[in-house]
């Protein structure tokens, strides 16, 4: 009888700097000929300590220090800390503030979307599908900083409420963009989920099922492409108990289907917007005084763009707070990344990890 030969096994680096990598992730990819058999990540490259710098700066001005956790996700990484110390303080924010958090924070999740979206036409050469997308994204952003001031660090978040409010002509303009946003939005998502090539590059790639997800402990859109109806807004912080919205899930278990539940979730995001602005309350305030400093600790939970994220906050009663923890979406999904990239073929890999919607900035903190 002939020996039967084992493919031999290489292990090839993958990252940190690839042209497809939005971010600085490192995977060692053990391989068998063309096809992964296991993956190795590794973290690191871009720690920057931001959870240390509760011993320099007080609560109020760590909030600009959580921001800075990622540009992407910055709003909401900034209104997660001020939640949580205001559950600390017993705070209660003006209505009218809850209302513009949530608007700002649907903003965000197009914007990171849109780039994602980009990011993952790019990933397969579709050039002009990924000029399209960040062309779109661009409203958005505009939007963004015509009513905070900044494009991606916006700064209006501050424990008790808002730093500043908007004027009615300004959501005028907000609606308005979103509406057309939506009318630009139709064509981009029936070529990202008809087109031949598109779907030939994400249909059946990166099987995670419902069991797995939960076993490993995806979020995000990552969870609900894998039929998990899950979305920490329907646990009603900032004004999301008074919007209508259903939770966007797939039961496609793969790649198409991240991509198909990002595309539902822009279209979600539009009308919660949309509805926000209707209901907005009229006040004079957006923010509330606060009295004494923080003693005590809460874990805020909330949905961010790729996914659930964990802002825990212990006080101590002085104006600097002992421990400021953050857990993020990405942090959350790279053991499903890990799972879903084996048995892949190595042409695979680069969408396989851009389909998580990877954020290392926020990861490493």
């Amino acid at each position: 009888m002939s020996e039967i030969i084992k493919p031999k096994r290489t292990i090839i680096p993958f990252g940190p700097q690839h042209p497809v990598l939005p971010e600085p992730i490192h995977i060692d990819l053990v391989m068998e000929d063309e096809t992964v058999v296991d993956a190795i990540p590794s973290v690191g490259f871009i720690h920057r300590g931001l959870e240390k710098l509760v011993e320099k700066k007080d609560y109020n001005e760590m909030v600009y220090v959580a921001e800075r956790i990622c540009g992407i996700c910055s709003f909401m990484h900034g209104m997660g800390y001020c939640e949580a110390v205001e559950h600390i303080m017993d705070v209660e924010i003006p209505d009218r503030a809850k209302y513009l958090r949530t608007i700002w924070c649907e903003f965000s999740r197009l914007h990171s979307h849109l780039l994602w979206l980009g990011l993952l036409a790019d990933g397969f050469g579709f050039e002009a599908l990924f000029n399209e997308c960040w062309r779109i994204r661009e409203k958005v952003l505009d939007m963004v900083e015509l009513t905070t001031g900044g494009r991606l660090i916006s700064s209006v978040n501050k424990v008790g409420g808002l730093i500043k409010d908007v004027t009615p002509e300004m959501l005028k303009a907000m609606k308005e963009t979103v509406i057309q946003v939506e009318k630009e939005l139709k064509p981009v998502a029936n070529t990202f989920l008809n087109d031949y090539s598109v779907k030939s590059r994400l249909c059946g790639s990166g099987i995670l099922t419902k069991e797995e997800a939960i076993a490993l402990g995806a979020c995000g859109p990552m969870m609900r492409a894998s039929g998990i109806e899950v979305d920490l807004r329907k646990t009603g912080y900032a004004a999301y108990d008074n919007i209508d919205f259903d939770i966007i899930t797939s039961n496609d278990c793969d790649g198409y289907a991240r991509c198909a539940v990002r595309i539902g979730e822009l279209f979600q995001s539009v009308e919660i917007v949309r509805q926000a602005i209707d209901k907005i309350p009229d006040s004079e305030e957006v923010s509330v005084k606060l009295k004494g400093n923080p003693k005590g600790e809460f874990l805020m939970r909330l949905e961010q763009p790729r996914g659930e994220a964990f802002y825990y906050v212990e006080a101590n009663g002085t104006k600097f707070i002992d421990r400021f923890r953050v857990r993020t979406p990405t942090f959350a999904n790279l053991a499903p990344l890990i799972h879903t990239l084996k048995g892949a073929p190595f042409a695979d890999v680069p969408l396989l990890v851009l389909t998580i919607d990877p954020c290392i900035s926020c990861t490493e903190r």
